[in-house]
């Protein structure tokens, strides 16, 4: 049996360390495993790997891979693998989201905390040596309390059962929206709505955190007509991914007051262009994709990777399975 990981990526966290690779193979004495730090003769090794680590493949190589039985991305988001010819295969996917959620969540919580206390404003007033107390009591909004307030949370995986369980111990008000809204509240979630009825969500919340999969039904979620149903001292989070933004309606939103604040993480594309209007939108909070990082990140792949090889050579059911039919 033959594992390929090959995961090049422009930021260094993102690519295995080489104590992974190495722990792997002593771990699994088995498993002939091939490691590549860039695409280079990728194509030879697939064509006879059982198993690859990847944060995406070409449609071709899926095609000339006739051995490949499963993929495994590190990241949460695996819309970049949504083609037909994986789709339709019998290639089995997983996915990191149990891995990122616990760490996301955390930021999301920093950031509503940054949010609702207008720390962003008081680093500008610091580095203008200026004591800004009047100035932030008069801000709009001014700075609140998070104990009471609500949070609605778009998407219900890993990363929002986590915030959801954090603000709810923060004695926030916690609501919710996803596909199916049927399913078992998670524990701290007083409401869950479907993704048809966000709207109710949308007016109720005094912080909506978006984190949904990309989907052709989630791309552009937030528009004007649903920046339009928030509430006008609201604030906007998203650790999703980008393209659930309309941008300009975001900025649009922000410029005439009709929201309170956003923070974002993720954006459409990455890195932010240094003349993307968004670095100087009013009342926006710019953290440059780092909700994820922490330095026990390759640890936490590991312990899932791991366990998983073990699943997969017991013929066991491996975590994160994702659905490809739904795309997440």
């Amino acid at each position: 049996m033959k594992l390929v990981i090959v995961l090049h990526h422009r930021f260094d966290l993102w690519n295995a360390p080489e104590w992974f690779v190495e722990r792997l193979r002593r771990d699994f004495p088995q498993i002939e495993i091939v490691h590549f730090a860039d695409y280079a003769g990728v194509e030879e090794q697939l064509r006879d790997a059982e198993v690859a680590i990847a944060w995406s493949l070409r449609p071709e190589q899926i095609k000339m891979a006739e051995k490949l039985r499963w993929i495994h991305s590190p990241a949460a988001a695996v819309h970049q693998l949504m083609f037909p010819e994986l789709v339709s295969s019998d290639i089995v996917l997983t996915n990191a989201r149990e891995v990122h959620g616990p760490v996301v969540a955390e930021h999301v919580i920093a950031l509503i905390f940054a949010l609702a206390k207008l720390l962003p404003e008081a680093v500008r007033l610091q580095q203008k040596r200026t004591w800004g107390q009047q100035i932030l009591w008069e801000s709009s909004p001014r700075p609140r309390e998070i104990a009471g307030a609500t949070l609605g949370l778009v998407g219900m995986g890993s990363i929002g059962r986590e915030v959801a369980k954090l603000a709810a111990a923060l004695g926030m008000r916690v609501i919710a929206a996803r596909e199916n809204p049927d399913k078992p509240k998670p524990p701290g979630v007083e409401m869950v709505y479907s993704s048809a009825q966000i709207n109710r969500l949308l007016s109720q919340s005094d912080y909506v955190v978006l984190a949904a999969p990309i989907t052709p039904q989630t791309r552009g979620l937030m528009n004007a007509d649903r920046f339009s149903k928030m509430k006008s001292d609201a604030c906007l989070i998203n650790v999703g991914r980008g393209p659930l933004i309309d941008e300009p309606a975001l900025i649009e939103a922000l410029e005439q007051k009709n929201i309170g604040g956003a923070a974002l993480d993720v954006f459409e594309p990455e890195p932010l262009p240094p003349e993307s209007p968004l670095w100087s939108t009013r009342n926006l909070l710019v953290t440059p994709h780092t909700a994820g990082l922490t330095d026990k990140l390759w640890e936490r792949h590991y312990l899932l990777i791991s366990e998983n090889l073990r699943r997969y050579l017991a013929h066991e059911t491996l975590l994160g399975l994702v659905d490809k039919s739904r795309g997440y």
